[in-house]
């Protein structure tokens, strides 16, 4: 795929209404997911779980991509149809994530780094091959009044770095995620001046390393005062905050832009995308959502685990992306939750 192809593949994730579903959870996490609703965590209900996702009648009209996790992308449906098959012919763009999740960053009490470049480009070329055209890598970063120091941010940075001129070699889009941590008692100035100085440094790596930012894209946090913080953001100061974030630390030649929920509720996530959506006219690329429990957590309580249920989990699939939708245009009303 050429820097033409790239760019094109990269821009392609961004069409108005539309967003991209992270349907990437790891094997831990899905069985948490699993447990919560009380469903064993087997492979075959995880594999139940991710066919529901795929398979729901009409999520192509809210969708460009859905990105995957490992067992997801060689898994398939009832009736043998590989998941990634299923969504190709939606038009939905396989996104495969290929980190293999974080450690402990030695002698930097808590914090972590992200592991998984070793064989990489292997992977990578497999992928490639199964169907996926992006990938994503996911670093962390959390706010505390030692964290996050600088050596944990270019560690991280320089593995985006290495990770993105990997997926591009491979002709797949990289989609570099350095999530800063809602968790925490910050306030929203803190999360604003870090996510700022990560956004920076990590562009800084970036361009050291010669990525063609033009066929990437950022996924990002929303800038948020902290979960333990006395004062929740309102969904217009989360928007100022943000846009004056990516405005000054993000390059005007990257593919685009999408936020991730990060453990907010899925209702807040939505104002707050909505919020952003009304102010990202004054930003020089595009921007999306690309949220997962944020879309799933209704899909899930409807589940249950349950045959029975699949359709009206599929029903609560498409609402709360219609909802996200909207709210990508700046069109969302909290009334319409009940509509």
């Amino acid at each position: 795929m050429s820097s033409t192809s790239l760019h094109a593949c990269a821009r392609s994730f961004f069409k108005e209404g539309k967003g991209i579903l992270a349907a990437d959870e790891s094997t831990k996490t899905m069985n948490k997911r699993l447990r919560s609703i009380g469903v064993p965590e087997e492979p075959e209900m995880r594999r139940k779980y991710r066919q529901l996702l795929f398979t729901a009648p009409n999520i192509e009209e809210y969708l460009t991509g859905t990105i995957m996790y490992d067992s997801s992308i060689r898994n398939k449906t009832d009736d043998g149809t590989p998941f990634v098959d299923v969504l190709i012919a939606k038009g939905i763009i396989p996104i495969i994530k290929v980190d293999k999740s974080t450690t402990e960053h030695t002698g930097f009490p808590g914090e972590v780094i992200t592991e998984g470049l070793d064989g990489l480009f292997e992977r990578l070329e497999e992928y490639y091959e199964l169907g996926a055209r992006a990938a994503k890598w996911r670093a962390v970063f959390s706010i505390s009044e030692n964290t996050p120091t600088e050596q944990t941010i270019l560690a991280n940075s320089f593995a985006l770095a290495r990770y993105a001129a990997l997926c591009q070699k491979a002709n797949i889009v990289p989609m570099v995620e350095p999530e800063v941590l809602f968790k925490g008692a910050h306030s929203l100035q803190k999360a604003e001046e870090v996510t700022t100085y990560v956004l920076t440094k990590m562009f800084e790596i970036l361009a050291w390393y010669k990525t063609d930012i033009t066929g990437m894209i950022l996924k990002t946090s929303m800038v948020l005062a902290g979960s333990e913080h006395e004062k929740e953001s309102s969904p217009e100061e989360v928007a100022a905050a943000t846009v004056r974030v990516l405005g000054s630390a993000v390059p005007k030649e990257v593919g685009g832009v999408v936020f991730l929920s990060g453990g907010q509720t899925w209702q807040r996530a939505t104002e707050n995308l909505n919020a952003i959506s009304n102010l990202e006219p004054t930003l020089p690329f595009p921007t999306t959502f690309s949220f997962s429990r944020a879309i799933e957590e209704p899909i899930l309580e409807a589940w249950g685990g349950k045959e029975e249920n699949i359709e009206n989990a599929q029903q609560a699939m498409l609402h709360r992306l219609k909802m996200n939708s909207l709210a990508e245009k700046g069109e969302y009303d909290p009334s319409l939750e009940n509509g």
